[in-house]
């Protein structure tokens, strides 16, 4: 149990949040908490379901003299993206986070927190568990699988829910509220390639690494650096410049997370090895330089280490170094309408060899339908160049704003009388489940907000202690007012 989290306020909700940390949960092995969720409702005898894909409801009633009040559905979802520092030794499936705090953060120690969004989950359920909180009929969803698909939502029935109000506890600024969000879907490619006999010469693993990474949509106009894109650039100066033999090529993870680290292994002939090991020390300098204000600790870095026995055939390296260079990553277009408002965008995830192929993963996310399909059809016209196989996800829908909301009016409200400031009201370009349900349930009256995180998606991520408190407070006063 992580120790640390018991003396912090409220205490019910990093108590709960405590116990969900001791729970593996990766995206589509959900399965240990939802038992834990389960077994928490039934326990209280509160009603409690399970649907077939995974998600939990569970339901509490109006606390005396508020019956008369609507249904509130508060919603979070359970999966928590995985990343790690590559030093560090954790398996998601079996390891419990371990956290730390720092200058009024919570942090995890070499890993994603999963306060995204686990801190969502320990507030519904520390709401769910007390007694003097006045509210109307609540309802708590939990969703599977939104890390990488929304699958939870998606498939959500129709009947499953009674409100048509919904708080998504989803969101990383804390005096924000959200009220859109970009619809999203992914573009994947595969480069088919042929081995051959490793040539003559030394090898050597060119690697990028110490990048913020974070997450694809709310962080994609930040500056950061994509390691797959600096490793390419790399790449492919170097094969214009030298004759070497390329024998991997991996880097990024998760199709909604910046990539933070890559490396490759090449095998180059003797004469040619101290030229490109210079080379690369001065694509150090260079990086280093145009990253300096986003990306302190960016790096490549170069290591003689031994010769495969095979590697990739040229005209696939070819192929491959420049579909990567011409495949576009981040801001496509910002919004006409909203200031400083990403509306479409592209994040180049991953780059894995899997059974023989290069497999290319491309994330493309816009709050206009439109825009989204046509970033999709501008990744698949690249990979097509390249006789790649190309294929596409389902996607997800935007949500629509909605400023004349009326749970927005009572969120903006509350805001005001409690903290003595108006809060900032606007959409997110990341995506939110809320576009799906509000598909599912027509009229459903829906607002977003949470404390503040930050690093996302990133061992980075980082939770705002004092946030917390003041997001709690802001949830009870909604649901009094409701």
């Amino acid at each position: 149990m992580n120790n640390d989290l018991m003396a912090l306020e409220p205490k019910k909700v990093f108590e709960f949040f405590a116990e969900i940390l001791q729970i593996p949960r990766p995206s589509k092995k959900e399965d240990k908490i939802i038992e834990y969720l389960l077994k928490w409702g039934n326990d209280r005898k509160l009603e409690t379901l399970r649907d077939d894909i995974g998600n939990v409801l569970i339901r509490k009633p109006a606390t005396k003299g508020f019956e008369a009040k609507p249904w509130v559905c508060l919603q979070s979802h359970m999966d928590m993206v995985c990343e790690k520092n590559s030093d560090k030794v954790f398996d998601f499936e079996k390891d419990a986070i371990e956290t730390y705090i720092e200058d009024g953060w919570l942090k995890a120690k070499g890993t994603t927190l999963g306060a995204d969004d686990g801190i969502g989950m320990a507030m519904a359920l520390a709401i769910l568990d007390s007694d003097d909180i006045e509210h109307g009929n609540i309802e708590c969803l939990f969703t599977v699988d939104e890390e990488t698909g929304l699958s939870g939502a998606e498939a959500l029935s129709e009947d499953f829910l009674n409100s048509r109000i919904l708080i998504n506890l989803d969101s990383e600024d804390e005096g924000e509220l959200f009220i859109g969000c970009a619809g999203g879907k992914d573009t994947m490619g595969k480069i088919p390639y042929e081995l051959e006999p490793s040539p003559e010469g030394k090898a050597y693993k060119i690697s990028v690494f110490g990048g913020k990474g974070g997450h694809s949509g709310d962080d994609i106009n930040k500056g950061l650096a994509n390691a797959n894109k600096v490793l390419n650039r790399i790449l492919w100066t170097l094969n214009d410049t030298m004759d070497y033999a390329l024998a991997s090529f991996e880097g990024g993870n998760l199709r909604n997370a910046i990539a933070r680290e890559a490396n490759a292994v090449v095998v180059v002939d003797d004469e040619d090895a101290k030229e490109m090991i210079e080379m690369v020390k001065k694509y150090n300098e260079d990086i280093r330089f145009e990253f300096r204000s986003t990306e302190p600790n960016l790096g490549v870095k170069i290591e003689e280490v031994e010769r495969p026995k095979e590697v990739i055939d040229p005209m696939t390296q070819e192929d491959l170094l420049n579909v990567l260079y011409a495949i576009p990553h981040g801001v496509l277009s910002m919004s006409r309408e909203i200031p400083n408002f990403v509306e479409t965008s592209t994040n180049l995830a991953s780059v894995k060899m899997v059974d023989n192929c290069f497999v290319i993963a491309t994330s493309q996310r816009s709050s206009i339908e439109t825009a989204k399909e046509a970033a999709c059809d501008r990744n698949e016209a690249c990979l097509r160049l390249v006789g790649a196989d190309v294929t596409h996800g389902d996607g997800y829908p935007g949500w629509v704003p909605n400023p004349q909301s009326k749970i927005l009016k009572i969120a903006e409200q509350s805001y005001e009388k409690l903290f003595g400031k108006k809060p900032i009201v606007r959409a997110i370009h990341a995506g939110l489940e809320c576009g799906l349900i509000g598909e599912k349930y027509k009229g459903m009256d829906m607002i977003s907000f949470g404390p503040t995180l930050r690093g996302v998606h990133s061992p980075d991520e980082k939770l705002e202690i004092k946030t917390v408190e003041m997001c709690w407070r802001h949830t009870l006063d909604i649901l009094k007012n409701v």
